[in-house]
């Protein structure tokens, strides 16, 4: 068992939760970030509840043994490529959603 962080842009937020069932599934634990439908992007938040989301999707990432960067289409936007940066400084293990499909 392993414990992976999923990251990537919330607009894939359909195949983020198709990827975590199929990884929960095969005996995974897994951890997403926060969504609420009614706040479909980060600008429907504060600039401080922005930093605070952020604060803990890093943390996700610290308990995490690695994490999984949903990439639909190739894309990995700018926050997300800043997980990434930070999951290598913690000499994490990192899947691509395009290679498990």
């Amino acid at each position: 068992m392993k414990i992976i962080t999923v990251c990537g842009s919330l607009r894939f937020y359909k195949e983020m939760m198709n990827i975590t069932e199929k990884m929960e599934l095969q005996g995974n634990c897994m951890l997403v970030p926060i969504y609420n439908p009614n706040k479909p992007n980060k600008d429907a938040y504060t600039e401080k509840e922005k930093l605070v989301l952020d604060e803990m999707h890093k943390e996700r990432i610290k308990l995490a043994d690695a994490i999984l960067v949903v990439n639909v289409d190739g894309y990995i936007g700018s926050g997300t490529k800043s997980e990434i940066q930070y999951a290598e400084s913690l000499h994490k293990e990192i899947f691509y959603y395009t290679d498990l499909m």
